[in-house]
């Protein structure tokens, strides 16, 4: 318990995000150690009077997960999603609360239009039910619309729910008796420690989760600029299959799944298309049942020191870098021209210090 307690302390930490979080585990080869390690980096990167998470918060977040009935699972587990697993800022993390084994099922993502067509809705209970009749366990965000009706559909044969919030936190409030339903049917997921209300900043986050449990994302009905598009993004990135409804030229809350499917994605009109997609496209459904081997990197040897002058010349290089337009962090280092692990350092000192940032897809930008 010890170790998972670290685990979710250095993640509490302030300024240590998903990525900072992995890259101090490969500094430092544990949690128990990078913790010890985090006053005086915060303080390199000049930060004064850094606090790790008291260990009271963490206390009070495991007795809650223990009051609900809710699981932590590591992504070190041997019950971690495989899938979830594979993507590059995958939560340390999950509170689980539900039919566990559904994440040992394959998985796929249903999302869509909050203020959706009766036709849409419609299409999205037939599509869940119908994969789900096919062993497919369906995952979603919770949020009305399609995500709504595609929970619902898949309640019986098996439906996932992502949270953005904490797991106690149900969002929107007009789905409470569809979350208890999930609680007892189902499984619901949140990276979030319990209490947190979902703020704008944190659905981007779960709709990495949605994507990243599963081999496609399905995208019902999408306006031009939604959410549901943002998750299609992250499926891109993530290296899974994109499929879309087409709907009529007119009707707004189809743009976003024309744009889609103007673009390449696949287009679909019932679970046979999704499934014959499948088989001839993802190899990763092929693989959704395998799991990774996620061992955390031994940390390599401590490098040589350097003086104040170089530590603030090669800050002020990496901000100048990135103050056109956010850059993969392998261009930027492979840019500056010096070692990897010295620029990757450094970039480490300036998140902490909260001047520069991750966005999705790997992108680093200024704070």
């Amino acid at each position: 318990m010890e170790d998972r307690a670290d685990w979710l302390r250095l993640l509490r930490s302030r300024r240590v995000g998903v990525s900072t979080f992995y890259r101090l585990m490969q500094e430092h080869g544990s949690a128990r150690i990078a913790l010890d390690a985090l006053p005086q980096i915060a303080r390199n990167a000049g930060v004064a009077e850094y606090q790790i998470c008291p260990k009271g918060v963490i206390e009070a977040e495991l007795r809650a997960g223990r009051k609900t009935g809710a699981r932590l699972i590591l992504r070190t587990d041997d019950n971690y999603p495989a899938l979830l697993a594979l993507i590059e800022d995958a939560p340390p993390a999950l509170w689980v609360k539900g039919d566990l084994s559904l994440l040992e099922r394959p998985v796929l993502a249903v999302v869509g239009a909050r203020n959706a067509s009766s036709l849409g809705t419609r299409f999205a209970r037939t599509l869940s039910r119908d994969l789900g009749a096919e062993g497919f366990a369906i995952a979603s965000g919770l949020a009305r619309g399609i995500d709504t009706s595609a929970h619902e559909a898949a309640l019986d044969t098996g439906t996932i729910a992502v949270l953005a919030g904490g797991l106690d936190e149900i969002y929107p409030a007009e789905n409470t008796a569809l979350y208890h339903s999930i609680a007892e049917q189902g499984l619901l997921i949140s990276e979030q420690p319990f209490g947190m209300k979902p703020f704008a900043r944190h659905f981007p986050m779960r709709n990495r989760i949605v994507s990243g449990l599963s081999p496609a994302t399905i995208v019902v009905e999408a306006a031009a600029r939604s959410g549901s598009l943002l998750t299609a993004g992250n499926a891109l990135d993530q290296g899974r299959e994109v499929m879309a409804v087409p709907g009529h030229p007119f009707d707004a809350r189809s743009a976003g799944c024309n744009i889609l499917l103007r673009d390449g994605a696949t287009l679909i009109r019932c679970a046979r298309d999704v499934i014959d997609a499948l088989a001839v496209a993802s190899p990763l459904a092929q693989t959704a049942m395998e799991t990774p081997d996620m061992a955390i990197p031994v940390p390599e040897a401590p490098q040589e020191s350097r003086n104040l002058a170089d530590h603030v010349a090669l800050h002020r290089e990496i901000l100048a870098r990135l103050a056109g337009a956010p850059l993969p962090e392998d261009d930027l280092i492979r840019d500056i021209g010096l070692a990897a692990d010295r620029v990757s350092s450094e970039i480490l000192n300036l998140e902490l210090e909260g001047r520069i940032f991750r966005k999705p897809g790997g992108l680093l930008a200024l704070g």
